[in-house]
């Protein structure tokens, strides 16, 4: 193990090949996925796909990790790009600066990918996607919500789906509900509260999830993840619906894996 990565030793031996082999997908390179690219680029990931249309805006700038005055109307990918080559000049970076679901198909080698996308319904096809291709999906996303009399509520989720396993609708994260209002709202919602703080304990919760999953350090890795984030009291614990989900996921059966097949009658 070369220096720069001997206190993560205690990840077993061989850890660092398998994090340096493996290909991640980062899909949303804003609060949630710059700091996302940061911690991977530190550890020493070193393939990656990444996927942001925007650009940054002086809005931007309370919690993109990276940016700074002058990059204003840069690209997101330039500044995760900078991130990594800062850390990892011989990374493998795979940049597209459509949303994903115009050019999937770099996403198909990913052995993991993170979504960190702000609507039910991106999730919900980013899931999809996953499960058919046997990628392991971890989402994260935090929010503010304002009651009259009281202060704000900050929460937040990071879900790990992997295949055959419970999904986000098996733990009641996605329900047809939740994708109608989005429908019904779609253009209104106007700008929602964000800050940098609980966008990075969602990621670093995330990013550790992901550790696990490739080198088992823990030797307690579950097969399915719902935590819960309360900005207010900063505790992140089990969602008590896991503990309800179905052990075997019924809305992606392993059976429909693979590139789809149209058949003809």
């Amino acid at each position: 193990m070369i220096p720069r990565y001997q206190r993560q030793c205690f990840l077993g031996e061989g850890s660092q090949a398998l994090i340096e082999r493996a290909s991640i997908g980062i899909v949303g390179l804003g609060g949630g996925g710059s700091h996302i690219v940061q911690q991977a680029s530190h550890i020493g990931f070193k393939h990656y796909v990444l996927y942001d249309p925007q650009t940054a805006e002086d809005t931007n700038l309370n919690r993109l990790v990276g940016a700074t005055i002058r990059d204003i109307g840069q690209e997101k990918l330039k500044i995760a790009r900078r991130m990594i080559r800062a850390l990892q000049p011989d990374a493998r970076i795979l940049s597209n600066i459509v949303r994903w679901q115009l050019k999937p198909e770099p996403l198909m080698a990913c052995d993991i990918v993170f979504g960190c996308v702000d609507s039910f319904q991106d999730r919900d096809e980013l899931e999809t996607f996953c499960r058919r291709h046997l990628i392991l999906y971890i989402d994260i996303g935090m929010d503010i919500h304002q009651v009259n009399g009281e202060p704000p509520r900050m929460a937040g989720q990071v879900i790990l789906s992997a295949p055959g396993h419970a999904c986000m609708k098996c733990v009641g994260f996605i329900t047809p509900e939740k994708l109608a209002l989005e429908a019904q709202a779609y253009g209104a919602a106007g700008p929602r509260p964000q800050v940098i703080w609980p966008n990075g304990a969602l990621a670093s919760s995330a990013v550790g999830l992901a550790v696990d999953a490739l080198t088992g350090w823990t030797r307690r890795m579950r097969a399915s993840v719902y935590l819960s984030y309360d900005g207010n009291s900063s505790l992140i614990t089990d969602h008590v619906r896991l503990q309800y989900s179905p052990k075997v996921c019924q809305h992606y059966p392993l059976a429909n894996a693979g590139k789809p097949s149209i058949a003809v009658l």
